[in-house]
């Protein structure tokens, strides 16, 4: 295979993906927005997370939000559980990678907040073990998957899914819809 082989089938793939995304049924991405809209006009916040691309992903998202993404308005509060190396090192040491997300979930979420875990396999145990801390702590916790959503989407109230195997294409979808998700939450928000 060639060079040019590698580069037009990475764009395929990802336009078929994409094509494919924006085909199927829009109502959980609608959900998402209208729960992280909601959360943040009452004053709560939204957590954000995953491993690895999807760890930096929940930066992204967090930091278009706490920033601006298109236009001047007020900060608005979204934290990545991602980046604190001296809790995600300790929660790891003393009770396991699974609970390096959950534990933050139970000390940072509160009733009415809004819960992210993003997982392009849709197999992190520790992001469904955040996603069930999050709903037992009374937060609405969104999936976005890739694959057939697995137990991270199994976790969620709202599953917005990417459904193709592939991480680097989920990975570009995801990247677009959380880019819809910030335009559309930030339309909404005063």
């Amino acid at each position: 295979m060639t060079a040019d082989d590698v580069f037009d089938r990475a764009f395929a793939d990802t336009i078929r993906l994409h094509e494919t995304v924006r085909r199927q049924d829009r109502a959980p991405i609608f959900r998402a927005v209208e729960a992280i809209a909601a959360t943040l006009q009452r004053g709560g916040k939204v957590l954000v997370f995953g491993n690895g691309g999807s760890a930096s992903d929940a930066q992204h998202f967090a930091s278009e939000l706490v920033g601006r993404y298109l236009r001047e308005r007020r900060a608005l509060p979204v934290i990545a559980l991602t980046v604190d190396t001296s809790i995600l090192t300790s929660v790891g040491n003393d009770y396991g990678f699974d609970r390096v997300f959950s534990r933050q979930v139970e000390a940072l979420g509160a009733a009415g907040d809004v819960a992210i875990g993003i997982s392009t396999s849709g197999q992190s145990p520790n992001v469904v073990a955040a996603l069930k801390a999050a709903r037992a702590r009374g937060l609405t916790p969104i999936a976005l998957t890739g694959g057939d959503g697995g137990p991270v989407g199994r976790a969620a109230d709202i599953h917005v899914n990417v459904p193709d195997p592939a991480t680097p294409r989920v990975q570009e979808v995801h990247r677009t819809l959380l880019h819809v998700i910030c335009e559309l939450v930030e339309d909404g928000i005063a």
